[in-house]
């Protein structure tokens, strides 16, 4: 039995990671151990969730777990808590393409987890009881059981808890007010990074204090606990590779994006991580014997990372020799012979692709992808499939072409990335969990590789 809740709303933008992060803040300061759960690919909600709150976060991604492993993900990483807390991901009912495929509302209906609509009350009056009721009714399975109200104030918010009650027979949990001095910053990939919020935690002391004062939680709490048994099986791990070989994982404010499941898969499978900062540090851990380059925001440090010229030597020599190297996105970019800043200008990189990187101005290839290898390589044989994900401003001269991308539901596809017997690099990022023979041969490749 795990007692939990998904938060959702209407549509991005409408207060949901204020209305997540200031009630798990509440629970937190109560004693109530949540865990915490992101819906879909986003890499810096999680970092809000974990790395200031304290709660232990997860992504949850049915396109790239699928309905199984994402149920085993949820009761693995909800032992020991005394409630999961689910943050939604765009609209409610938004998945993939036009379909309600890996939307929130797929995995509430998944995993059997009530839900909570958070519902921006600004400049409304009874439509927002109209909108909570076209919500829930829209699919008769909806899970939806309740609203919290988004930037209302103290004296409309009786009224309207009393509309929305009366008009759709939905309870009304409380209310957030409008709360300016408590914004998160955003940048062009979403939110800024938990690290980079000035006074974030004062910013989430005032939401749960008000969250104390505002909402129902014990009212939330008895409604996670109405959840019903979760069936979760076993997560289904390949065999541990031999030797515990040691992987380098790129971790600083340049390269922060990880789904912490995917290294902990690493780690299960036989790895041994170790943490570097390309910006800080002068060599590659002694021993390393593979390179994990993870996402982030490479391009607003493209100066601090060419400065240190040690390490990006240390990169190229390593990968050009051999060493098993996953490069997703910002990582990617780091292995190219120059990277444009946000200012214009171009800053040497590692060298070990002979090409530029540079800022498209726009938002490219967006979305989910399914990865069809051409030919074998590091991660998997010719033919065989990775559901991954795009979502970069920057571009590269030569993007690759060693996999086919194909997008659900649609009739575009592209090549892209590179992909020989000791190298992934490319745009699109994956979650391990959702390509565990992927994860295991690169852990494999790891140990058989020899300085």
């Amino acid at each position: 039995m795990i007692p939990r809740l998904l938060l959702s709303a209407p549509a991005s933008g409408g207060g949901k990671t204020t209305a997540a992060c200031a009630l798990l803040q509440a629970l937190v300061d109560r004693g109530a151990a949540p865990a915490a759960f992101k819906c879909g690919p986003d890499y810096i909600d999680p970092m809000f969730h974990s790395r200031i709150i304290g709660a232990k976060s997860r992504n949850l991604d049915l396109f790239f777990l699928g309905k199984e492993c994402a149920r085993a993900l949820l009761a693995e990483n909800s032992q020991n808590a005394g409630v999961a807390l689910i943050e939604g991901v765009m609209g409610y009912y938004d998945g993939v393409a036009l379909s309600d495929e890996a939307s929130a509302y797929d995995l509430a209906r998944t995993t059997q987890t009530p839900v909570v609509l958070v519902l921006d009350g600004r400049g409304r009056a009874l439509s927002a009881a109209a909108e909570a009721a076209g919500f829930r009714d829209f699919r008769p399975d909806s899970g939806i059981r309740g609203v919290i109200l988004n930037r209302v104030s103290p004296m409309l918010y009786p009224r309207l808890k009393q509309s929305i009650e009366s008009e759709t027979g939905l309870h009304v949990y409380g209310y957030l007010p409008v709360m300016e001095d408590c914004a998160l910053e955003s940048r062009h990939l979403g939110l800024v990074t938990a690290d980079e919020v000035a006074d974030l935690k004062d910013k989430l002391r005032r939401l749960a204090r008000q969250a104390e004062r505002s909402l129902e939680l014990d009212g939330l709490l008895d409604l996670a606990r109405s959840a019903p048994e979760l069936d979760a099986p076993a997560l289904d791990v390949p065999p541990r590779v031999e030797g515990r070989p040691r992987i380098a994982v790129a971790w600083d404010k340049a390269f922060c994006f990880y789904y912490q499941d995917s290294l902990n898969l690493l780690k299960r499978l036989g790895a041994e991580l170790v943490e570097f900062s390309p910006l800080a540090d002068k060599a590659l851990p002694e021993g390393t014997q593979g390179l994990y380059l993870g996402g982030g925001y490479p391009e607003l440090c493209a100066g601090e990372l060419s400065a240190n010229r040690a390490m990006r030597e240390a990169v190229c020599k390593a990968a050009a020799g051999g060493m098993p190297t996953v490069a997703e996105c910002g990582g990617f970019l780091y292995l190219h012979e120059t990277l444009e800043d946000v200012g214009g200008r171009s800053w040497p990189m590692a060298g070990l692709l002979p090409q530029r990187a540079w800022n498209s101005g726009k938002l490219g290839r967006f979305g989910y992808v399914t990865l069809t290898a051409a030919h074998e390589g590091l991660l998997c044989a010719a033919g065989e499939r990775i559901p991954a994900h795009e979502f970069h401003y920057w571009e590269s001269g030569e993007p690759g072409e060693d996999f086919y991308a194909q997008k659900p539901q649609s009739s575009r596809s592209w090549r892209c990335g590179v992909h020989t017997p000791t190298l992934y690099a490319g745009f699109p990022h994956f979650h391990f969990c959702g390509c565990m023979q992927a994860a295991r041969r690169f852990v494999a490749a790891c140990g058989a590789y020899q300085p």
